[in-house]
């Protein structure tokens, strides 16, 4: 499967709670009728996850939106592009953490994890602790680069993006880079205008890395 994050998820329980968006509804998987059923199917057969994610069911509130929001993620994010998809992850994890998107922030805490991100690294990001000894200097760059974009894109300027290539980005990692933060500054306002609760995936991780390292020392 090229999707590693959405394989474990799909062999997490199948009775585990599903949290609906408690400010605004969305369209549940049970009520989606036309395009809106049809593209719930396309995500579920294209990434392997049994449960359609809550924030496509806010998008779904307008189906236009959901399809261009589908496509958008899917060439955009879930892909290796000028940045790797550990970049990509640890970005999306920085700025759902500081726009406080418990929603965002786990899954993507979980996805970066999933994508070799340590332990170390997502306690650092999550803490806005950029200069972090888990992080190496470019990396370090990076999240201060798009922490900036996200809080105060306005004051971004031609000095910014030299430091950005003093640590080694080009121009279309940072592109991709800005692209990316904003992207996220979007799904968390609608994650948390919508309601939308943290999914606990993160404590299955460690959960689960608990285990496993368990079974390997006895």
């Amino acid at each position: 499967m090229a999707f590693p994050e959405y394989e474990r998820i799909a062999g997490l329980p199948a009775n585990r709670p599903r949290l609906a968006p408690s400010n605004l509804p969305g369209i549940e998987e049970e009520d989606a009728t036309g395009e809106v059923s049809t593209l719930y199917e396309y995500f579920r057969s294209r990434f392997g996850r049994p449960q359609v994610p809550g924030i496509l069911k806010c998008f779904a509130t307008h189906p236009p939106l959901l399809r261009h929001m589908m496509d958008l993620s899917e060439s955009l994010l879930f892909t290796e592009g000028k940045l790797t998809r550990r970049h990509k992850e640890m970005i999306a994890t920085a700025v759902s953490s500081q726009n406080d998107c418990p929603y965002c922030a786990d899954g993507h805490g979980y996805f970066l994890r999933v994508h070799g991100g340590s332990k170390n690294v997502l306690c650092a990001i999550q803490a806005n602790k950029f200069h972090a000894p888990s992080l190496t200097t470019a990396e370090q760059m990076l999240l201060i680069f798009t922490q900036k974009v996200n809080q105060k894109s306005q004051d971004i300027c031609k000095a910014d993006v030299e430091v950005m290539h003093q640590a080694g980005w080009n121009d279309p990692q940072i592109a991709e880079a800005v692209h990316v933060a904003a992207l996220f500054a979007t799904f968390n306002r609608v994650a948390n205008a919508f309601g939308l609760k943290t999914q606990g995936l993160l404590a299955h991780f460690e959960e689960e890395s608990d285990t496993t390292t368990a079974k390997t020392q006895t």
